[in-house]
Order: C-alpha cells, then structure tokens, then sequence
C-alpha cells in the first residue's frame, strides 16, 4: 500500500483530534461493532471505496437515501447544472414548487410541504405543528423508535405502562421530556391507556409506521389502523415520520403500501438525492398554522437550497418511472430468500424482518415485533457477523439496531455474493459465545 495514503486507523487518530469521537454523527465511530470505521473515499452504484483502497458492496447507502445507488449520472448532472447557477439564494425558486408538487402528488395526505434540511428538523417541526394546531402539549411517541435529535424525542421510557418519558441524554430537561408519553411499538392498548390517563392533554402519536432505526419492525395487521382511528376518537394528530420510508417502500411510502392517511407526514433522505433536504407536510389546515400564515414558527437558511431541490427532483422522476419499485422488490426479496437459507444451512438462529428494500437480521430464533425485542437478540453474535462480512467485502450498518438498504444499482451478483458470504458470516458467528 502507499505510504502516502492514510489507513483506516490512522485517519481515525487524526479525526479523533479534532472532531468530538472522530466523527460528526455517532454511529459512524463504529463503537458497536468494536472496530474501527472505514473511511470512504469514493462511491459508485452498488458499492463503496475505502480510503486503503478497498471496495465494498454497499447496504448502508448513506443510511437509506441512496436508493438509486451512488452517484447516478442524471443526478449528478442536476446538481452540477444547479451549482453552475449558484448554491443559495435564501430566496423562493421554482425547483421548491416543483418539488412539492411531485410530493403531493405522491402522498395524497399531504396537502402542503414546508422543506427543511433534515430529518430531525422535519420531526421537530412536526411536533411543534401538532402542539400548536391543537393546544395541547403531550405527544405520544414508540419506545426505541427514532425522530432525530431534538429535545422532545429524545428519551426513554418510564418506569410503567404508557408513563412520562425521561431524558435519554444529558442535556435534555426532565420537565421537557414529560411531555412525552412513551409506549412500546405494536400495542394498541398501550395507546389506548396513554389517551385515557391523559384526557384532552394529549397533542398526536408520532411513530415511523415501519420501524427502521431499531432495525427494522414490521407494523402487525391492524396497527396502523388501530392508530388512525384512536387519533381520530381522541380529536389528536397523526405523525407518520417516514424520513426512511418515505419514497422506499413504494412511491408513495407506508401510506400507499399500507392505504393509511397521516394528518403530518415527516419525509428526509431519498427526497434529497443524496443532498441536505427534508420536508414536512399534511393537511393544509395544519400547515396553514406554520410562519408566515399561523403562528407556529419554522425558518431554516439553506431550507429548498437549488442543490438539493435539483437532486430531489432527478431522483423523483427517475423513481417514477414503471417498474421501478417492482424491480426493487424483487431485488430485496431475493436478498431475504438467501440470507434466510445461509442462515438455515449454518444452522444460525437468525429472524429477518423485510417489508420492500428494507431488512434486518436479528440474532434471535423468537419475532421481533418490538424495542424489547430488538434488545433480547445476541449482540456478540451479530458483531461477529458484521466483521466478517466487512473482511469480505460487504459493507452493512456498524450496529445492530441498523437496517440493511437496497438499492436499484444492486443487481444478481452482488446479491449472490452477498448470500454466499453471510453462510461463511452465520457460520463464524453460530460459534460465538
């Protein structure tokens, strides 16, 4: 290898320097993997390179937006025409119109959309929205399920049933979290119970209608619909943040794969093209009561930049097009069909939960319909899978609580290569203790 360029290790030294941890999001630094994190020099479809010079099949897609795999042409292509325009404006452009209409189009909740930069300014603003639209304060929130880094969503359940939330990081105050009623993901009466002891208190449910950042946990019959109608028993707001979901498990997201209306939808990642860029969007009652028109307050510098509105809208088209989820599905399920039967043939306790181009594999031989769940699996076993899949090529989110993402650059042959080195990964991993 030449000297001159950085391993892996050496350029996490460096990093650790200057950056707090070595990286500027925290799953990044690998920590529950217990090796150090690649660092990526380059990309391109299906697969990503290492700064040493590796390639690896790629299932992290930079945490989902990723969806056309890395560095579409038409894609890139849009943003270099945008940049050649100019990078902001802290203006209105036409690209922002044209980029909600393709939204609204697609999910027919949604009546207007505010753009944002992120997922967690989507969730905030979705909350703050819920609060001010109805003139109550507490939101009902799945325990394990993850709406960004803002104060509100950022704790843990209490000590009970359907109790007050208690801050899961430091800096976040107790009085804040309060507010916050936590239940656990796929209980119904939980819901029902937090709606009963909090009587005309309680603002919405916001919930990722597939959960995806726990690994991924599917809705049981009935779920999503059993929330809809306590909302609507209860006068409060529905949140469905489909930041990963949105535009992944079918054009429309989980309100088109599952024929359920949010009253707020919270979308990020693919809508973004690989760019900074999220949105809010619902009802144009609810969204009326946003800055300049209501007096909820939302504002953002770089929100709709021309970059990312450009991307955006490539990305949109280009996921219009027929068949295209069609080709994804078919993609995704041969995925699971070969992991399941790796698993099988090396006699892994494994449980793999798909719902479209989104899949886990849990280290359990029980379900996992819930955060509990999740936290029952075996951690040391999957830690053993991850490495060894990372020494042969196949590069997955460092973490246990990760999807996998598949994307439409992955075709039979990385998913053949795929499956043939998780039997060797299940294999090595059965024999951890």
């Amino acid at each position: 290898m030449n000297q001159s360029v950085p391993s892996n290790k050496s350029a996490f030294e460096e990093a650790k320097k200057v950056l707090p941890g070595g990286v500027n999001s925290p799953v990044r630094a690998f920590g529950g993997v217990d090796v150090d994190p690649v660092f990526i020099a380059s990309a391109q479809g299906a697969y990503v390179n290492s700064i040493e010079g590796k390639q690896y099949i790629d299932y992290v897609g930079s945490w989902g937006p990723m969806i056309l795999g890395h560095a579409h042409p038409q894609v890139v292509e849009a943003i270099q025409q945008a940049a050649s325009k100019g990078a902001s404006f802290g203006a209105p452009t036409l690209a922002e119109t044209e980029l909600a209409n393709r939204i609204i189009a697609a999910v027919p909740s949604i009546e207007q959309v505010r753009l944002v930069s992120s997922g967690t300014e989507a969730a905030m603003t979705a909350v703050r929205l819920a609060r001010g639209f109805s003139g109550r304060d507490l939101i009902i929130k799945m325990s394990g399920c993850y709406h960004g880094h803002c104060d509100a969503m950022l704790v843990s359940a209490g000590s009970g049933l359907a109790e007050h939330g208690m801050p899961s990081s430091a800096g976040v105050p107790a009085s804040i979290a309060e507010q916050t009623l936590i239940v656990p993901f796929n209980d119904l009466q939980a819901v029902r119970i937090a709606f009963e002891k909090n009587r005309g208190r309680v603002a919405g449910i916001i919930v990722e209608p597939v959960a995806a950042n726990i690994g991924v946990v599917v809705p049981e019959e009935g779920y999503l619909q059993g929330l809809r109608r306590l909302c609507d028993e209860n006068d409060a707001i529905l949140i469905f943040d489909e930041v990963i979901t949105g535009f992944r498990v079918a054009y429309g997201g989980v309100q088109q794969r599952y024929g359920i209306a949010a009253d707020i939808t919270c979308l990020g990642k693919i809508i973004g093209g690989g760019l900074p860029l999220a949105a809010v969007g619902g009802r144009r009652q609810i969204m009326s009561k946003l800055a300049p028109l209501g007096p909820v307050y939302q504002a953002g510098t770089l929100s709709g930049n021309p970059l990312a509105t450009a991307a955006a809208n490539v990305t949109l088209d280009l996921l219009a097009r027929p068949g295209v989820y069609e080709k994804l599905e078919q993609t995704s399920a041969a995925l699971e069909d070969g992991l399941r039967r790796s698993a099988r043939k090396a006699q892994a306790a494994v449980t793999i939960n798909r719902v479209g181009s989104l899949l886990s594999c849990f280290f359990t031989e029980k379900p996992v319909r819930n955060f509990a769940d999740v936290q029952s699996t075996n951690i040391r076993q999957f830690k053993t899978f991850f490495s060894t899949m990372l020494e042969q090529g196949i590069y997955l989110a460092p973490s246990a609580y990760e999807a996998w993402f598949v994307s439409l650059a992955h075709t039979e042959k990385e998913i053949e290569k795929t499956i043939n080195v998780a039997y060797y990964a299940f294999c090595k991993a059965q024999n951890t203790r």
